[in-house]
């Protein structure tokens, strides 16, 4: 598979042509374009604002607001690997376990804990 991302854009005017037919043809079957630029027309010319498209066994996808997908989508993310760090660091009673054996928590601390207890380092 081959991935094109087209981002070609110039403010006030329509995306520059980048991928005509042709060459969509001529791309490997499987072939994935995600246009950046679908909302000023798209740098392909089989480009459809928020479509996605199979063409000559090409995937041409043409999203027109990405980023505030992405801001989305990353925040989800980052918030459930907190999520999942936390629920590993604390014990089913509640009380925080600092196992120094356990290889995500053990990469966590650092070598001397002077501020802690005993009874919070397992």
């Amino acid at each position: 598979m081959r991935l094109i991302i087209a981002t070609a854009q110039i403010p006030g005017r329509p995306a520059p042509i980048l991928i005509d037919e042709e060459t969509v043809a001529a791309m490997q079957p499987g072939s994935v374009i995600v246009d950046l630029a679908a909302e000023s027309g798209g740098n392909c010319t089989l480009t459809r604002p928020d479509e996605i498209i199979t063409a000559h066994d090409v995937r041409i996808i043409g999203p027109t607001n990405l980023p505030s997908a992405v801001a989305t989508n990353a925040s989800q993310l980052f918030s459930g690997n907190i999520r999942a760090l936390l629920e590993h660091l604390i014990r089913s009673d509640g009380q925080l376990n600092l196992d120094r054996e356990d290889p995500i928590t053990g990469a966590l601390l650092a070598n001397q804990l002077p501020a802690l207890t005993p009874a919070l380092v397992a």
